[in-house]
């Protein structure tokens, strides 16, 4: 047999020996030729994933507003500091937000012996976040004022640029900034003056940001029935808190404000809004130690998981009445209003961030032979949501405008009044407007949108607790009714007639006004 001739192969005679061999070489570029087309349909399955670059120069419509409306001299420094932003953003922070996202907090009760502790663990990409803040300025650069009416704008428009790469950090911000209102707007007292300084300083070194603690068992927007957290006087006139916190965002910050009842000397407090007060409080003393503070549990949240949200006990907490007694709720509205500012600032900064990722997304991704921006219907999905980010951004930018007017004295009475009204509905519309973005805008990935590792279910999670947090839509609306009410009608008199003379409703032009029109 090993010398008898085989049929031959492709005119080939062989011995049954060369003819083993051939089919072993044939087998084998078989299988080749089948692990070949395997991988070509794994490859197939990979797409390439979306980017951003320098997020202030990508964003057009943030760099015609500037140039529209900043000062000449004022445009050329904000422009070469934001350029400069833009690019730590790109290449620094953003690793750090996954970082953020990555490592949450974590919360140890008890150490190895027993002894309470009550220690919550950030990580350290959290903690250079709040280095990054004071570096910045971005608490700093309103109440420094460097450019008038312009700084709060100025501001703003960095928060919105930090917002999606800050890793959850933009909440204890907003938080800080409303602190620092609260203090500026009671003249700042000579025992706030540290606290002050520290809110609003671009050392990180000495940089606090401050905590917002008024949600109690009973709920969060009815402080006036729902807070039972007591002050008892003390002879050297500091006060003791004693007060359950049901819900404590950013619990690792350096100080709070908090509403609690002063109880006389039968220990009867008031009730309803006239009975609460506004104080001051270290989390911690110099030592580390909590001020007679314990932490019951960390928040387990469906989004904004990279910021420790807490339950705290007061028991006999070291506190420094700052209001009037019984102005509790007066005082603290300003803080209300910055913090729900922030609120949209967050709102149309992830909105922008979602859409500007699909839109890339859409110029790399081939379907049914051609990219996702060659087929009309994807593009009219993504133009629809960019005018809503749009008419959300100018809202967002003619609120701050009147706030920095505000802030000068240079507000007429008319604007104020219109600032009064559109901080709750910009707060309650563009909540609602973040959330339903988000869910169009990760459609427009497909597959990829529902995907964890990709980082876009982050953006869905944190933007729906912008229409619950700082209050919900109809705790908003009847804020919006207050308005209209105390200034008996005023507010929406000066409303409608700011929407009918305004320039920008001009035909083809974005306004800030479309998107309530709408």
């Amino acid at each position: 047999w090993g010398s008898c001739q085989m049929p031959s192969i492709k005119g080939i005679n062989m011995t049954v020996g060369q003819e083993q061999q051939a089919g072993m070489k044939e087998k084998q570029v078989l299988e080749d030729l089948e692990t070949h087309l395997t991988r070509r349909d794994t490859e197939a399955l990979f797409q390439e994933q979306p980017q951003t670059g320098n997020q202030y120069l990508e964003d057009t419509l943030l760099r015609s507003y500037l140039k529209t409306h900043l000062p000449p001299k004022v445009l050329e420094e904000v422009h070469q500091d934001l350029e400069r932003f833009g690019n730590r953003l790109l290449t620094k922070i953003q690793r750090l937000s996954w970082e953020c996202e990555l490592n949450p907090p974590a919360f140890r009760q008890f150490d190895a012996w027993g002894r309470r502790v009550d220690h919550i663990h950030t990580c350290s990409a959290w903690r250079r976040m709040k280095e990054i803040s004071a570096e910045e300025g971005l608490i700093a650069e309103a109440y420094e004022k460097r450019y008038s009416n312009w700084s709060r704008l100025y501001q703003a428009v960095k928060l919105y640029l930090f917002s999606s790469s800050s890793g959850g950090f933009s909440c204890p911000l907003a938080m800080t900034d409303g602190a620092a209102k609260v203090i500026e707007s009671l003249g700042i007292p000579g025992s706030l003056k540290n606290a002050f300084d520290r809110l609003t300083s671009r050392d990180p070194e000495k940089f606090w940001t401050s905590g917002q603690w008024m949600t109690e068992r009973r709920g969060g927007s009815d402080v006036a029935n729902g807070t039972e957290t007591v002050a008892r006087k003390q002879p050297d006139g500091t006060y003791r808190l004693y007060g359950f916190k049901w819900f404590t965002s950013a619990a690792d910050s350096d100080m709070a404000l908090t509403l609690a009842r002063i109880a006389d000397a039968e220990g009867q407090c008031t009730q309803g809004s006239r009975g609460l007060s506004l104080f001051f409080l270290r989390v911690r003393d110099e030592e580390g130690k909590l001020n007679n503070i314990q932490v019951q549990r960390l928040k387990d949240k469906l989004g904004t998981r990279q910021m420790a949200t807490a339950e705290l006990w007061l028991q006999g907490a070291r506190a420094e009445l700052i209001s009037a007694e019984g102005r509790g709720v007066a005082a603290i509205s300003n803080m209300l209003n910055i913090t729900r500012i922030h609120n949209v600032i967050g709102a149309v900064a992830s909105m922008r961030r979602m859409i500007s990722l699909s839109r890339d997304y859409a110029c790399k991704r081939v379907a049914f032979g051609k990219l996702l921006k060659d087929h009309p219907l994807h593009m009219q999905t993504i133009a629809r949501m960019e005018v809503q980010v749009r008419g959300a951004f100018l809202l967002l930018m003619e609120i701050v405008r009147l706030l920095g007017l505000a802030e000068t004295n240079l507000a007429t009475e008319q604007e104020q009044l219109l600032l009064r009204l559109l901080i709750p509905v910009a707060k309650l519309y563009t909540g609602k407007q973040a959330s339903a973005v988000a869910v169009e805008a990760m459609e427009s990935f497909g597959g990829q949108g529902y995907m964890e590792d990709t980082g876009l279910p982050v953006i869905l999670r944190d933007a729906l607790v912008l229409s619950i947090w700082e209050g919900t839509t109809n705790i908003l609306s009847l804020d919006v009714l207050r308005s209209l009410a105390k200034s008996q009608g005023q507010v929406m008199a000066v409303f409608l007639s700011t929407v009918q003379v305004s320039p920008q409703l001009q035909p083809c032009s974005a306004s800030p006004w479309q998107s309530l029109l709408w």
